[in-house]
């Protein structure tokens, strides 16, 4: 057990806990770290509830962001989109159609620095006059703030300490969460957490068995996830773990599977193919599910009788990993047992800390990307 919430099965390879992961762990709890407090209930998040009210009558709202402004918010909508009754549209790239439906919405428009290129050409092309507008953006005269103030917009301030891909937690993520009718102190599990043993050490183990991995040359980590609904938290934890590690010729590269449709592409290559892969299981189980029709099927497959969809894919996932453990390849296993806030707020957590400690463990600085701002540059001068 990982939490009451969360079970999970950790990888077979490593019994023992380096103990300097483990001290650099408690170090990291211990940090003045803006993103380490943004985990817990300490961290006051930069917007005012009662300002918010004016925009919650709204059914539809347009989040436009790139990257770590938009994903976490997705993850959630995804996730618990079950407990949510309005509308979400996640605008993240740039197309070439953009819808011209005479709706107005509330833009919740996020960029830490406001000068994002691809939020502010969205942004011109999408807001319109009886439009509704928070800003998400840092205290400075950026773009975006200046547009912001133009259109007499609502201003909420990105803490200057937090980059986008660890900003779930902050009013980035949280502001969202907000609108979407959702308890927002019940993300913040970090303080409860650092409590759990079984957490911190399968925590440890986890970082000190990727560390491993790296060591021998396995760089891909492969999620084989079997919840649809958290596509969009594994393309949070993908950008996480190839933008916090992918420096100085070290890294990770997170590959997302989407099972079980992926045993019919590339699940040969899991199993027969080259051996520098690790894997992470994840599957949600769900309570309520679609059931078969008896009726209908035929005497060839009568073992499909009285089962329902979570039962198929719970089978394939149990099987799947029977054969991993057979082949002897590394894997770990997270099965969810409840779908809330509490439960994400957890991986969140999880997942957050691991990247950090293996970033820190490779002696890269987890929290920067260089290479990145290289294109940005490059873009710009172009476009002058």
């Amino acid at each position: 057990m990982l939490t009451s919430r969360i079970s999970f099965k950790n990888f077979k390879l490593t019994k023992k806990k380096s103990p300097l992961v483990k001290k650099k762990l408690l170090a990291l709890i211990k940090e003045k770290n803006e993103i380490i407090k943004s985990l817990t209930k300490d961290y006051k998040n930069n917007f005012n509830y009662k300002s918010l009210k004016k925009f919650k009558n709204s059914l539809e709202y347009r989040v436009i962001g790139m990257g770590g402004s938009s994903l976490g918010a997705q993850a959630i909508y995804d996730f618990l989109n079950f407990k949510i009754k309005k509308k979400f549209f996640f605008v993240d790239n740039l197309k070439k159609n953009y819808s011209k439906k005479n709706k107005n919405y509330t833009n919740l428009v996020i960029s830490k620095s406001g000068n994002t290129i691809e939020t502010i050409v969205n942004a011109n092309l999408l807001i319109k006059k009886k439009d509704k507008n928070i800003f998400i953006t840092e205290d400075k005269k950026n773009y975006l703030h200046i547009l912001a103030e133009r259109l007499k917009a609502d201003i909420v301030h990105h803490n200057d300490y937090i980059g986008g891909r660890y900003s779930v937690l902050s009013e980035v993520g949280m502001l969202p969460a907000e609108l979407m009718g959702l308890n927002v102190n019940n993300f913040k599990q970090l303080n409860n957490l650092i409590k759990n043993k079984n957490f911190f050490n399968a925590l440890i183990s986890n970082v000190s068995s990727t560390l491993y991995f790296i060591k021998n040359k396995k760089f891909n980590s492969v999620i084989i996830n079997y919840d649809e609904k958290s596509e969009n938290l594994f393309k949070w934890y993908q950008q996480l773990i190839a933008e916090s590690l992918g420096k100085q010729n070290k890294g990770l590269f997170p590959i997302i599977s989407s099972m079980p449709k992926d045993n019919h592409s590339v699940m040969q290559l899991y199993l027969d193919g080259f051996k520098n892969n690790f894997f992470t299981f994840f599957y949600v189980n769900e309570h309520k599910s679609e059931k078969l029709n008896n009726s209908q099927i035929l005497p060839t497959k009568d073992y499909l009788k009285n089962k329902n969809l979570q039962d198929i894919i719970f089978a394939q996932k149990k099987a799947t990993e029977s054969i991993f453990n057979k082949k002897n390849i590394p894997f770990r296993s997270f099965e969810i047992k409840k779908r809330n806030e509490k439960t994400l707020g957890e991986l969140f957590c999880f997942f957050i800390l691991e990247t950090i400690l293996i970033g820190k463990s490779l002696n890269l600085n987890p929290y920067d990307q260089p290479a990145v701002e290289l294109i940005k540059q490059e873009t710009k001068k172009l476009l002058i």
